[in-house]
């Protein structure tokens, strides 16, 4: 309950009392039946009105401390105005009283019940509705949810993708200097074993001059002191 409902009531018992204060008049212009047919309809309007003032009060008692004070005041000058007609009534329809004393039959069933019964309908109409609401509100962040942590495992997907490329790209490059680097070694060992045999060769050909300048020297001796 809340003060919204008190104002539908409000609005309902505005309407009652509108329709009940054009009573008295017509009841003091009119004779015979239709004096007791308006007696009678402002019996029931007067039964409805008050039940409506009775739900104002049961809304009252749980109405917050900040709307409580005006909505006494509203229900205190109802109930003033809706004595005030039923005295006119009186002054208007001799016996009015009597009648008036009576419970309405079927009062139970009038239009504050109907709209408490509508009332409440819609309540839990705006309840399932709210929580639908609510339901696919939550699904709904899940999905934004779901959507975010995908985004964000793509992301890092792509940044591992793009990571590992570097890396193959790097080794690559390793690969590629190491390929150079055996080729480099291949020819730096054909040259050395090159210059190796040059070496043996050139060390051959020095033995071969020396042991040939051994033999010219002998001969020379050889021809110079023993012939």
């Amino acid at each position: 309950m809340s003060s919204e409902e008190f104002e539908k009531l409000h609005d309902i018992y505005r309407s009652l009392y509108d329709e009940l204060r054009l009573m008295p008049d017509r009841a003091l212009r009119s004779h015979g039946e239709e004096r007791k047919r308006l007696v009678r309809s402002f019996d029931e309007r007067k039964g409805e009105a008050e039940e409506v003032l009775q739900g104002m009060e049961e809304e009252l008692r749980s109405a917050p401390s900040s709307h409580r004070n005006a909505m006494s005041t509203k229900l205190r000058m109802y109930r003033r105005d809706l004595g005030k007609l039923e005295r006119e009534m009186k002054n208007s329809a001799p016996g009015f009283g009597s009648s008036s004393s009576q419970p309405v039959e079927g009062s139970h069933h009038g239009i504050y019940s109907s709209q408490n019964q509508h009332s409440t309908h819609l309540q839990s109409q705006r309840a399932l509705l709210l929580q639908g609401t609510e339901s696919l509100n939550n699904a709904s962040q899940s999905i934004e949810r779901s959507q975010r942590i995908a985004n964000e495992t793509e992301q890092i997907g792509t940044d591992i993708i793009e990571e590992l490329g570097e890396q193959r790209e790097q080794l690559d490059r390793t690969r590629n200097r190491l390929v150079n680097t055996g080729e480099n070694l291949s020819r730096s060992r054909k040259i050395l074993r090159a210059m190796a045999r040059r070496l043996v060769t050139n060390k051959l050909l020095l033995g071969v001059i020396i042991l040939m300048e051994l033999a010219i020297l002998g001969a020379v001796v050889y021809l110079k002191f023993f012939r």
